[in-house]
């Protein structure tokens, strides 16, 4: 998975993955400053079964604890089910304040 070109399209608040010349999968997100909502993982249909889903939420993650600034809100259930399998990345969620 060399060949895959990782972006950040801050103005449509969207996470790029490319193959080539080829969109293969977004990441949406919210970033209010202080949190990053990872609000939905789509891959294109015709690629899907390549883990490109997993390829790209695992980038955006190490893009942001790089930061080093935002929590991580996982509103996707993809993401969500990414974090679980990855419990190692668990100290970069958000943590919701006791009311």
């Amino acid at each position: 998975m060399s060949d895959l070109q990782f972006a950040d399209d801050k103005t449509a608040s969207r996470y790029t993955l490319h193959r080539g010349d080829d969109l293969v999968s977004v990441l949406d997100y919210r970033d209010d400053g202080r949190t990053v909502a990872l609000t939905r993982a789509f891959t294109i249909p015709t690629f899907r079964g390549h883990g490109y889903a997993g390829v790209i939420t695992e980038r955006a993650v190490d893009a942001i604890e790089a930061a080093g600034d935002r929590e991580i809100l996982p509103v996707c259930w993809y993401v969500g089910e990414w974090f679980e399998a990855h419990p190692e990345r668990a100290g970069l969620l958000h943590r919701r304040s006791a009311s």
